[in-house]
């Protein structure tokens, strides 16, 4: 197992958005967290990289645990998780090989597998020919793969994508989808929060949906 959430409970200014949550990942896992916008799918990111803390219940990732949890140690945990954000959150005045730089310099990787991890990632997307672009030079699909290689460029136990294709077109989503599958093949869990329920359609994995407060295994998606 690699992340729990055990009976999570979280309100922003004393409205609640999540009660009583519920669930487990395994190692290795592909999962979908659905739901419309506004009903808690980012919270429950930011509970997994704790950028917030419950305000009762656990959450578990990895050997980390948010009731123990020191904020020292949370750069620690961050290292451990990879982090695709639907805005990009690029440095647009470095270029695709210093953003993943920057990524690797911030954890003291040696300097001898800076250059292999950078290839090795921009390889796997598809971008190895753009490594000395600036962001803007890139269509939003290839930034979202610069995002994706920034996200594995650290071997994560668990990559965290929230919204990964929602400002994409049908079929650069279904490029970054097909990525993002071929990573979780190699052994990386990923959870993908969206609302776009066709991607959820086409990509059969077990599925949790958030809805007034709670969350629910689901097998079917309701157009």
């Amino acid at each position: 197992m690699i992340l729990s959430f055990d009976n999570v409970y979280f309100a922003y200014d004393g409205n609640p958005v999540l009660s009583g949550i519920n669930f487990t990942m395994e190692t290795g896992e592909l999962l979908f967290l659905i739901g419309a916008s506004g009903s808690g799918k980012t919270t429950v990111l930011k509970l997994i990289y704790m950028d917030l803390p419950p305000k009762s219940g656990v959450v578990a990732v990895g050997e980390f645990n948010s009731q123990f949890m020191k904020e020292k140690y949370i750069p620690m945990l961050r290292r451990k998780l990879g982090i695709i954000f639907q805005d990009f959150r690029l440095l647009t005045d470095r270029t695709i090989e210093e953003n993943l730089a920057f990524v690797l310099h911030s954890v003291n990787s040696p300097k001898k597998e800076v250059k292999r991890k950078i290839f090795n990632a921009l390889s796997l997307v598809g971008l190895s020919h753009r490594r000395n672009s600036y962001p803007n030079q890139l269509s939003g699909g290839e930034q979202q793969r610069v995002v994706i290689a920034r996200s594995i460029i650290n071997d994560p136990i668990l990559i965290l994508a929230d919204e990964p294709t929602g400002n994409l077109d049908p079929e650069t989503s279904k490029q970054i989808m097909d990525i993002l599958k071929d990573i979780n093949a190699q052994g990386t869990a990923v959870l993908i929060a969206t609302h776009n329920y066709e991607l959820v359609k086409n990509n059969p994995a077990r599925i949790l949906k958030l809805q007034d407060e709670k969350l629910y295994s689901v097998t079917l998606i309701d157009s």
